[in-house]
């Protein structure tokens, strides 16, 4: 075997179609995706946000959302978090385009929605991965990772210090 001497980068692309190698490979996301639907037409998206967890199924339909078997109005009463919850369908314009089941756990409210976000938003990228990039731009498809703070030895809360008295 001959060795070849390597002064930049297009020598070493030369050392490597000697040998046979191809390093000019095409990046798995220049491939366009599937669709990932089910039998029933349906797609899956796990979400989770703070400590809540949101198994959501997004299907063609007429823009009803049931979450743990109750409409969204009545799950989410506070307007800001039904805005959450349909905030992935008025960036993708697929508003009333799908109907949407899921049944969240764990965490308050605020965190279930986030939760849901998530989950129409994973799901709504596997069934047209078309809507994937305006999704990911507006941040969707990304996990909030912040929790909330653990306590402190020696404190009342995580950062709140014991009251000081002078006597």
């Amino acid at each position: 075997m001959a060795e070849t001497k390597v002064n930049d980068l297009a020598d070493l692309k030369n050392a490597a179609e000697v040998k046979g190698e191809d390093y000019t490979k095409s990046s798995d996301s220049d491939a366009p995706r599937e669709p990932k639907r089910d039998s029933l037409g349906r797609s899956y998206g796990t979400g989770s946000r703070k400590d809540a967890v949101a198994r959501v199924w997004v299907k063609p339909g007429s823009g009803k959302i049931v979450i743990n078997g109750e409409e969204q109005a009545h799950y989410f009463k506070r307007k800001t978090q039904q805005l959450v919850i349909n905030q992935p369908f008025l960036v993708t314009d697929q508003v009333s385009k799908f109907d949407v089941i899921a049944t969240v756990k764990g965490g308050g409210l605020s965190g279930q929605a986030g939760a849901v976000r998530h989950g129409i938003s994973k799901a709504l990228a596997d069934y047209e991965p078309e809507l994937r990039m305006s999704l990911k731009k507006a941040g969707f498809l990304t996990r909030d990772s912040r929790t909330v703070e653990p306590k402190k030895i020696g404190k009342h809360k995580a950062r709140r210090t014991k009251q000081w008295a002078k006597r």
